[in-house]
Formats: structure tokens, sequence, C-alpha cells
């Protein structure tokens, strides 16, 4: 057997396109990157990418999505400076230095954020996800190469569940080369909280899932599913050819539940339930097919939950859907934002101003360095008009996400696997902190890139070629672009009924 290898030819957007890739799979590697360091490093790659990535495949939907990337930069550079200026335009002080100051007997500079230059510091973050998106946009214009970013993310995914799994078996007291300190019962692969590794395993099944179905889908012989004959066309394909697709699944699957997280596995499991009924909602019947699919995946996903998640079932029977600490703090944060609603207490400041707001309620122990919910801790942080300008943008993504989804007739399952995933990460942040976490949000940032980008048309006139590519069989062309035989047959007929037409005439 030959191997075959695919021909590369060097062109100026290949190195951005290889950068996205490495930091995509790279990016949960050590410890999530969470540090600072690993952080820059990113920063630094991504910033290169930038500047080789392609601009030729971009189209006017796509420059407008750039446009209102620049808009939420740009607010982000003016609470930037708010914070960070001794002199800012229109922000006010923050009382706590002048309360120093009296009880010191010094003169303190005073400044717009509860901790000074903290806001440049924790700047990494945002910066990362941005331009991540950006590149997911520009490079992810070009079919094929979305395509391969949604490969690497999702072998990537499988690689570090599996790691996640064999390391829990092996020695479930380490995490690559450091001590474990924390959830010794649930596997976390390369990252330290079990929920985030939830949400990324997870999203890594929900990728695998549609890949499955979209091969799956284009071996069978019909246009249309004839569910009659379903079992018999499933049975003709060689079992060799999905079975590590299914392995890859099933890994992320068992990574999954072993996190024993009850929000990361029950929005995983509802991301794959609403991407499965929409990926065959034309298949369907028209009337009760998607209530038929949704009602069938949820009694998989409850089958599933009780075979391989009875630890996740136990923690839902004695401790329900929300802790109550995380309530309290929830209500903490929100005394925080009433105190702070204009431009916050600073970016990253969240863990030192929380503790003069921190509920009686809450048990003592352990330290609130995160309010567990990404949109209110954005809001205390950097203000309310700035976080309701991010969900603005969270919106819009959705929207053109949902339009690329419902509109699109090929290479359907790039927007809607952003939109499956972006969906899981937006809910999960709203009782965790998933997004805060760059080994989780740079890859699938560069996704949801890569989704906008590929929810539009890639060229002029592909809809014709579109609609010849999804015509029922037996009408158009065939492979070779010739036409096939029964649409020759009805050519030839016609043709014969002209020639009769003309001998009547002349006789």
């Amino acid at each position: 057997m030959r191997l075959w290898l695919p021909k590369i030819r060097w062109s100026w957007s290949l190195p951005a396109a290889f950068i996205l890739f490495f930091v995509a799979a790279g990016a949960p590697f050590p410890f999530g990157s969470t540090n600072d360091l690993s952080i820059a490093f990113w920063c630094l790659c991504l910033g290169i990418a930038v500047l080789f990535a392609p601009m030729r495949d971009l189209r006017p939907p796509h420059l407008w999505l750039l446009a209102g990337m620049g808009v939420i930069v740009a607010a982000y550079a003016y609470v930037l400076h708010e914070q960070l200026s001794d002199h800012p335009w229109v922000a006010p002080f923050q009382p706590i230095w002048k309360q120093a100051s009296d009880l010191l007997g010094v003169p303190i500079a005073p400044s717009a954020s509860i901790v000074k230059n903290e806001a440049f510091f924790a700047l990494g973050a945002p910066l990362a996800n941005i331009l991540a998106i950006v590149l997911g946009i520009t490079i992810g214009a070009d079919r094929m190469r979305a395509r391969r970013l949604l490969w690497v993310i999702a072998i990537s995914g499988a690689v570090y569940a599996l790691y996640g799994v064999l390391s829990f078996l092996i020695e479930p007291t380490m995490i690559l080369w450091r001590d474990k300190t924390a959830y010794l019962g649930s596997v976390t692969g390369t990252f330290i909280n079990r929920n985030t590794a939830a949400a990324y395993f997870g999203s890594g099944a929900v990728i695998w899932m549609l890949l499955i179905l979209e091969d799956v889908r284009h071996r069978l012989p019909e246009r249309y599913i004839e569910w009659r004959r379903l079992s018999l066309d499933l049975r003709a394909i060689p079992p060799r050819e999905i079975l590590p697709q299914l392995t890859c699944l099933l890994i992320c699957l068992m990574a999954m539940f072993m996190t024993i997280s009850r929000a990361g596995v029950g929005l995983s499991l509802l991301a794959m339930i609403v991407a499965f009924t929409l990926f065959l909602r034309k298949d369907l019947p028209p009337r009760t097919g998607i209530w038929i699919s949704l009602g069938s995946g949820l009694a998989v996903a409850l089958g599933l939950l009780q075979l391989l998640g009875g630890r996740v079932s136990s923690r839902f029977d004695s401790q329900g859907l929300v802790d109550e600490g995380r309530v309290e703090a929830w209500k903490s944060t929100l005394k925080i934002i009433g105190d702070n609603p204009w431009f916050g207490t600073g970016m990253g400041t969240f863990q030192w101003a929380f503790p003069p707001y921190r509920s009686p309620n809450i048990s003592i122990r352990g330290v609130w360095d995160a309010a567990h919910s990404t949109p209110m801790e954005l809001a205390s942080e950097v203000g309310i008009p700035m976080a309701l300008l991010v969900a603005v943008g969270w919106a819009i993504m959705l929207l053109v996400l949902a339009r690329g989804v419902l509109g699109r007739r090929r290479d359907v399952i790039i927007p809607l696997a952003a939109a499956a995933t972006a969906t899981l990460s937006l809910l999960h942040s709203c009782l965790d902190f998933t997004l805060q976490v760059p080994g989780y949000s740079i890859p699938f940032f560069a996704l949801f890139g890569a989704g906008l980008a590929q929810s539009f048309s890639s060229r002029d006139g592909r809809a014709t070629a579109d609609a010849l590519a999804t015509a029922p069989r037996g009408e158009g062309r065939s492979a070779t672009g010739a036409l096939a035989p029964p649409a020759q047959g009805a050519l030839h007929k016609k043709c014969l009924d002209l020639k009769q037409l003309r001998r009547l005439r002349s006789l």
C-alpha cells in the first residue's frame, strides 16, 4: 500500500495557517495556559500570524465582521486608558485611594482601578481571544483551511481526552509534571479545573459527532434519507472507515463523564442533541421529525448519563443544579456592579474587590478569585456599558452563525460546529469561568471565527454549483461534468420530438 501525502504549495498564507493550527492544538497543553508566560507566548504567535494572514479571500461581510471587532477593541482601549491613566478623561477615582491616604497620612496618587496597573496585566487573555477570532475569520474564509482547523481542534481534543483518561487510571495525583492538588477524583486532562475540562471534552465530542454525521450522510445513496432502508444503508458502510471517528467520539465522551462536572456534562449533551437535530433537519419528517429527534436524543442522553455518568447523577441528586455558594457569590457580585456601574473596579481586580462584598452565607473556606459567571465578572471589572457591548457582539455572532447553519448547503458543518460550541461555552460561562481559561477560549474563538467566515457564500456563482451538487439522483450532471444518463435520455427524446415536428411541417 502506497503512502499518500498531501502536496503542499508555498503561499504567504501558509505560515499564518500553520501558526493558528499550532496555537489551537497547543493552547490547552500547559495547564490550560492560565499563567502569564503562556498567554504572552500565544499572543506573540497569534500576532505574528496576523502579519501573514491572507486577505484575498475576504469579502464585504467579512470586512464588516472585522470592523465590528475593531469597535470592541476600541472600546476596550478606552476602558483600559481610563483604568490605567493618572488623569482619566471621564472615569472617577476609586474612593479606596483617598481612604488609604487618610489612614496612612501620606499622599497617594489615586486611580480609577482599585489595583494600579492590574488592567494592563489582565489584558493578555482578551487580546489572545480577539487575535484568535480575527485569524479564524481571515484564514477560515477559505473552506479547506476552515475544515483543517476543525480537524485540528477535533484531533487535539481527542488526544487530550485520551491523556486525561490514561493519566487518571495510571497516576491520578499528577497533571503533566506537577502534583494534582484538587479534583483528585475527577479527570481534568491538562486543565486545573474539572468544569473547564468537561466543557473542552464536550465541545470535542460535539465536533466529532458532526464529523461522523457528515461522513455517514455523504455515504448514503439517496439525497433524502429513507428511514425504512436506513439500517441496510448503514450496514453497507465499511466499519474500518468509520471506526476511528467513533473511537475518538467515545474517548471524548468518556473523559467528559469522568470529569463529574454537572454543568459541563449536561450542557454538552444538550449541545449534541440540538446539533444532531439541526444537521438532519432536512431529512426529518416535516411536522413531527424535529420533536421526535429531540425526544430520542434526550432519551439517549439520559441513558448515557446513567451508563457512564453515575457519579454525575449522584452529584445532581445530592447538590442540585447549582451550589448555594455560587448563588450567594452572584448576589455579592451584583452589589459590586451596583457600586461601580460605569467603569467597574478595574480589569483583573475581582479577587481584590470581592472580599468587602462577600456574603456571610458563603463558607469561609477558600478564596473566591472568580465570580463563577463570566458575564457578571466582566460587568464588575469593566462596567455595564462595556459588558453590554460585548453581549451585543456575542448576539451578532450567534445570529450570523444561525444564518450560516440555516442558509448554507455545503460546508454547513463548520458554522454548525461553531454555533454549537459557542452556545455551549457561553451557557457554561454563565455558571463558571470557562471562557476565562485561555487553553479553552483560544482554540474555540478561532473556530468561532472560521464559522463566521463560512456563514457566507464562498464566491459568486456557487449557488448554481450547489444546486447541481445537491440535485436528486438522476438529475443534473455526473461527477465528470457530463450529463447523467437519465438527463441524456430526456434530452435525446426532446431532440426526436423536434425532428418529428420539423418533418410534419415539411409535409
